[in-house]
């Protein structure tokens, strides 16, 4: 496979930066994370000092290992603060509620969501695939849970865990407006 990065350019500073830095943020060392990839030690350690030519195939297999997307282990600024504005947050209204990501990219198997209810209003929940966890939390106000035919009141501060491939409906029975945050954990075999 062709290489990808000349030696000693910005490119592959950047990997080699980007690369030890994510394996520092999980606490695993050199070995553990070459073995994670199936590449040898070498070839990892090279990676790490921005000296390396890798092919393709390396470097998906170091992204991979770290869980990140290719172009994270690339990425000129591969900063430790990002600030995202509110209002470019993905927000969409189902009848009545509110409801905005609280994550601003995607992490595989993982969503987490806020939802404003207006007075008096419900949702009903979509059951997502076999093996889903979901957790709700009540931020303000009066949140009930009707899940596999429970109820549950839920006041600020209280979580649920439940099953979340199970119908579930959601309503503020409150006197105003109540905020939940939603998880939801998708099972990765799913």
């Amino acid at each position: 496979m062709a290489r990808l990065l000349a030696g000693g350019s910005s490119e592959s500073g950047n990997l080699g930066r980007n690369v030890r830095q994510l394996r520092e943020r999980r606490g695993l060392s050199q070995a553990q994370l070459a073995k994670l990839a199936g590449v040898p030690r070498a070839t990892w350690t090279n990676l790490e000092s921005g000296e390396a030519n890798p092919t393709l195939a390396v470097l998906i297999k170091a992204a991979n290992a770290l869980q990140v997307r290719l172009e994270e282990l690339l990425s000129r600024g591969h900063g430790e603060v990002k600030l995202v504005p509110v209002a470019s947050l993905p927000t969409r209204n189902r009848g009545p509620v509110g409801i905005r990501k609280l994550l601003p990219e995607t992490i595989a198997g993982l969503d987490l969501e806020r939802m404003t209810f207006p007075h008096g209003a419900r949702l009903t929940g979509v059951p997502h695939t076999e093996g889903t966890r979901e957790y709700l939390t009540a931020e303000k106000g009066l949140i009930e849970l009707t899940v596999a035919g429970e109820t549950y009141k839920l006041t600020p501060g209280d979580v649920v865990v439940f099953r979340g491939d199970q119908k579930h409906h959601y309503a503020n029975i409150g006197t105003g407006e109540a905020v939940a945050y939603s998880v939801i954990a998708f099972n990765p075999l799913g």
